[in-house]
């Protein structure tokens, strides 16, 4: 089994909606991350693949949220247990609303409320991660408002 390092974010428009990716075929949502190249750190390279994937670069840090494991996903939400991915996770928000994904291999992205991010993702490692950090920045009760207090609490 391979074991790689990844990064990405949880990204939050100024209407308190989350950015979500589908890779390949469009059968697997998740959110905007990826590989971190050789030389790369965890933050660059969550910029990078969120520039990537949703064509977003006006990216303010919230905060570090940790990092999770899980395998690749399968499109119907299951393990391919060739690759065990580190995942580490930062908060961003963007004033940006246009989503234009470059990356081939994740052709579309949406903005979506935060209640219906749960069902939109595929694999259940990403679900229990954003159900964690939903409820710990309190996502699902205010969105915006919430985040934006958080941030000037800081």
């Amino acid at each position: 089994m391979e074991k790689t390092e990844a990064a990405g974010g949880i990204v939050v428009n100024s209407r308190g909606e989350v950015a979500l990716v589908a890779s390949g075929t469009g059968e697997f949502w998740g959110f905007p991350k990826g590989h971190i190249d050789e030389g790369e750190d965890a933050f660059s390279a969550a910029k990078r693949e969120i520039k990537e994937e949703t064509g977003l670069e006006g990216l303010t840090l919230i905060r570090e949220l940790g990092s999770y494991g899980r395998h690749r996903g399968t499109p119907d939400g299951g393990d391919d247990v060739r690759e065990y991915k580190t995942i580490h996770m930062f908060l961003f928000r963007t004033t940006e609303e246009k989503l234009m994904p470059t990356d081939p291999w994740n052709p579309e992205a949406r903005w979506v409320p935060p209640v219906e991010v749960e069902k939109i993702l595929t694999h259940s490692k990403d679900k229990e991660f954003w159900n964690g950090v939903a409820q710990e920045l309190g996502l699902l009760q205010g969105g915006k408002d919430d985040l934006g207090h958080r941030e000037e609490n800081k």
